[in-house]
């Protein structure tokens, strides 16, 4: 059932077809439009950023929404590091993972009703939302989906991935009918100012990371820890080609946490050493962020790469390659290695498995550049883009 969130504003709040001069500096009623809800087993780093921009705008005193495909788990199932159920916001099912798409905008009109703000999470397939919501948008992008479309569609899927690629473009450049954008990291900023997307009209947030508190020692033997979902475009499986020639070397366990429709196939991959533990709880993943020696991230893109942030308020340093997004959350020789190919990234994972004191120095350093990327701030600054969004539209 879905969560209703009382709020004494709700009569206080003007409608979304006055004009923006008299609405309020700062949007009350926000809806998010997002393909999965927190709760759903396929949720990643895209779902965690909806959730703490719904949780911290709620605390502002804002009555926020979210609108998603899928079954709309209840409050109890979200818990934060720190083990308590902390969900304020609603959350409302559209329907199916796919068929919320065609029911998004009827299912925002009977179940939720007027808002003063309606924000569609473009990640691949776009909603359209300018195209049928008279009220002002925003529209949040991870990442452009670019050369993605290829990998997930191939062979006799191939007509499918051109559909989508020429969808998602002619979406974010001009279906989104002038209104502003919210990159979640400069390679995506970039990318979209690639496909033609106005520079003026796109804003840079940078996700969040929670203090995790009190660290745990790192393992006294290596270990080697991947986590995110096990999907095409995070190359696990060249990941577990490369642990073929890195272990002998180094020794230790390869353990991959998280869970999605390649595990299976991955799990048949691999060799000696390697463990998969799927999902875990937040107690467990702070103990393996923190007692790794090394974080890697295979992965072709990202938005960001938050769990490359969260590896480093653990003092866990990254590995991954110089590609979008990871390029921004991973600071080359200082907070961890970016490579530039296969060979590059086996010598770096070797390297720094064998010299723990730059490890231990890459991942300080990592530590003090992640103290700058805090949920709240995030928070800050996307209600500071919400509300210019809001001034900015015009009936």
């Amino acid at each position: 059932m879905p969560q209703h969130v009382p709020s004494p504003l709700r009569a206080a709040v003007p409608r979304v077809a006055q004009h923006p001069a008299a609405l309020p500096p700062h949007p009350r009623r926000i809806v998010f439009l997002a393909r999965r809800d927190l709760g759903n087993p396929a949720a990643g780093g895209s779902e965690l950023l909806v959730d703490r921009l719904a949780d911290g705008l709620t605390r502002l005193g804002h009555q926020v929404t979210l609108l998603c495909g899928g079954p709309a788990s209840p409050a109890a199932d979200h818990v934060r590091a720190g083990g308590s159920p902390l969900r304020d916001y609603r959350v409302v099912s559209a329907g199916g993972d796919l068929g919320h798409y065609l029911r998004a905008r009827p299912a925002l009109h009977r179940r939720i009703g007027d808002c003063d703000l309606l924000v569609e999470v473009c990640n691949g397939m776009p909603y359209l939302a300018p195209l049928w919501h008279h009220g002002p948008t925003l529209c949040l992008v991870n990442h452009v989906h670019t050369d993605l479309w290829r990998m997930r569609f191939q062979g006799p899927l191939a007509p499918a991935a051109r559909i989508g690629r020429r969808l998602e473009h002619w979406a974010l450049a001009g279906g989104q009918r002038g209104g502003l954008l919210v990159a979640v990291s400069p390679s995506t900023a970039h990318a979209l100012r690639a496909i033609g997307v106005e520079r003026e009209r796109i804003r840079v947030v940078h996700n969040g990371v929670e203090d995790p508190g009190p660290l745990v020692p790192k393992a006294p033997e290596p270990l080697f820890v991947a986590m995110g979902r096990l999907v095409e475009y995070k190359r696990i499986d060249l990941l577990l080609r490369l642990w073929e020639r890195v272990r002998p070397v180094t020794g230790g366990r390869l353990v991959i946490v998280g869970d999605g429709p390649e595990r299976e196939r991955l799990a048949q991959l691999a060799g000696p050493g390697v463990e998969f533990t799927g999902h875990v709880p937040e107690a467990e993943k702070h103990r393996l962020l923190c007692a790794a020696w090394l974080l890697l991230h295979p992965s072709a893109v990202e938005g960001w790469g938050l769990v490359v942030t969260e590896a480093a308020v653990r003092e866990t340093p990254a590995i991954a390659f110089d590609v979008p997004g990871l390029r921004d959350s991973v600071t080359d020789g200082e907070t961890g290695v970016l490579a530039r190919g296969e060979s590059s990234f086996a010598a770096a994972w070797c390297a720094l498995a064998l010299s723990n004191d730059r490890r231990l120095l890459m991942g300080r350093a990592a530590r003090e550049r992640a103290a700058r990327y805090r949920w709240h701030r995030t928070v800050q600054r996307f209600r500071a883009v919400a509300a210019e969004a809001v001034r900015s539209w015009a009936p």
